[in-house]
Parts: C-alpha cells; structure tokens; sequence
C-alpha cells in the first residue's frame, strides 16, 4: 500500500495550499477503494501530512523536506526521495468539506 498510496498523498498535499498549523482542516481523498482523510500543516520549514485510512484505522504522519519525505505508515517507518512522487494524472477532488 505504501508504495501507491504515499505518492498519491504527496501529490495531493502539493496541490493543496500552504497553510498554517492552526489553520489546518481536515481534507479527504480516495483511492482504489479506500477512502482517506488528512491535513497539511507547515512546521519547523517542513510540511507535515497527517492522516488516516479510515476503514482500516491505519494512520501515517509524512515530513515533506525540500529533497526526502520521513515518516510513518501505521507502525512501519518510511523515508524516501521527492524525485520518487509521481504527479497525479488527474486532479484532486475533494470528497467533503465542512
């Protein structure tokens, strides 16, 4: 899951606009049937993207530098290139807002 899923959630945090740690809301996205939920939050110069797959429960925290993306998928850590996101094809629809 982690190698379709993390691209596909970067390419989505690329497209959403910066916004500040108090102000993050809560955005949704779905893909191969699973439906998640996240928010983007600038921090420390990195943007952090928090989330869940809401079926499973399983969450992830990404830390998006200027060249490496850290972090988690459930419990298992991940760290990998920018240069490896792929751009999404089509793009972001957001499922709901509030």
């Amino acid at each position: 899951m982690k190698t379709i899923f993390l691209p596909i959630a970067l390419g989505f945090a690329a497209l959403a606009p910066a916004v500040h740690a108090d102000e993050a809301a809560p955005q949704r996205f779905e893909h191969d049937g699973h439906i998640y939920s996240y928010t983007v939050e600038e921090a420390d110069g990195y943007r952090v993207i928090r989330g869940v797959e809401e079926r499973t429960g399983k969450t992830f925290k990404l830390r998006v530098g200027e060249h490496r993306v850290r972090g988690t998928v459930g419990s298992q850590q991940v760290s990998f290139s920018l240069r490896d996101v792929q751009p999404l094809d089509k793009p972001a629809t957001t499922l709901a807002s509030r």
